[in-house]
């Protein structure tokens, strides 16, 4: 019997290190991976002088598993996933993500991640908890509120808008009680934090409207990990149908909504193709009601407008298609030139 070959682990970090970035880039393109931008960190496997297995942490999202064709069988990404966990761990990251294909998730349930949704044949979120979402959600509850009518907005007010305020009055209007939730990553112009705040800000006149600091169940486009989707249609496909999946299956029950309320789209192909499959996922589960965008100057209002104006320091125009609220910040932390 041939002896399993000896593996050497070594932590590399992503910044400066170009010429090893080469190899994994290499290693991953060899089993049909790309490589995601916002990897921090690789745990490498080396056999000898090999490179022959790496995985990927971002935060605590593990991604870019991959193991040398001639290695596989040895059980060698099930030693990568111990070993970028325990990194994890080290860094204070004890809840755990990855996204997977489908055909991986027995290999990664063996290793001790269970699946939390899945998008048909393209990828699979998985945690490293079986009871995970079910916590969040138990945390949500403190929050359901008595009524027939139950809405939710999911946004990510960057930054928060005169049509973002219209659209949450006019759920809000519509509802006993509206839920409001923050998408939470950082890979926006405004950080998470910020945007946070504007929005508090932009809907405490609505008595009626709770605000959620999103989770990382509420999944962000930028932040999805789409390494092993080569075609940006089936990356779109699949971030979109496991955040509805999620919503639908846990976050909507956890709170009692009947109603999740969405802003008509003219500008995102992304955003609008979303909105699409909302319609169709929440079908029959949760009732999906398009409100049309506002106008400001004969233009529909969009948050993408607000950061091209803030660029070029043109207050007076962002302060019509903004709340004084959102204004006082960003003439507060971007300029001494507004008006």
């Amino acid at each position: 019997m041939q002896a399993r070959p000896s593996i050497d682990f070594r932590v590399a970090e992503v910044n400066g290190n170009t010429q090893r970035l080469a190899s994994i880039r290499t290693l991953l393109a060899d089993s049909g991976l790309g490589m995601d931008s916002d990897i921090t960190t690789f745990v490498e496997a080396w056999s000898g002088n090999r490179l022959v297995g790496c995985a990927g942490l971002a935060a605590n999202v593990i991604k870019c598993v991959a193991v040398d064709e001639q290695l596989r069988g040895e059980n060698l990404s099930a030693r990568l996933l111990a070993e970028v966990s325990h990194l994890a761990l080290a860094r204070g990251h004890f809840h755990l993500f990855l996204c997977t294909r489908p055909c991986n998730l027995e290999r990664f349930r063996h290793s001790g991640f269970w699946p939390v949704a899945q998008s048909g044949n393209n990828a699979v979120l998985m945690e490293n908890t079986p009871s995970g979402i079910q916590r969040y959600c138990r945390t949500l509850q403190v929050d359901r509120m008595p009524g027939k009518r139950t809405g939710a907005i999911v946004m990510n007010a960057n930054p928060f808008t005169l049509g973002h305020r219209h659209l949450v009055e006019q759920a809000a209007k519509a509802c006993d009680w509206l839920h409001l939730f923050v998408v939470r990553e950082d890979a926006s112009f405004f950080p998470f934090a910020a945007r946070l705040k504007m929005v508090k800000a932009g809907v405490a006149h609505l008595p009626n409207v709770i605000v959620h600091e999103g989770s990382q169940y509420i999944i962000s486009r930028a932040t999805f990990p789409a390494y092993f989707l080569k075609e940006s249609g089936k990356v779109q496909q699949a971030w979109s149908e496991i955040d509805l999946l999620i919503f639908r299956n846990h976050i909507a029950p956890a709170l009692g909504i009947t109603h999740r309320f969405i802003g008509s789209e003219p500008f995102c192909d992304i955003t609008r193709q979303y909105n699409q499959t909302m319609h169709q996922l929440l079908a029959g589960a949760v009732e999906v009601v398009e409100i049309p965008r506002i106008k400001a100057t004969g233009n529909a209002i969009s948050a993408s407008e607000v950061r091209r104006l803030l660029q070029t320091h043109q207050f007076s125009r962002i302060r019509e298609i903004v709340p004084d609220t959102t204004f006082a910040h960003l003439e507060s932390h971007y300029s001494a030139e507004a008006v």
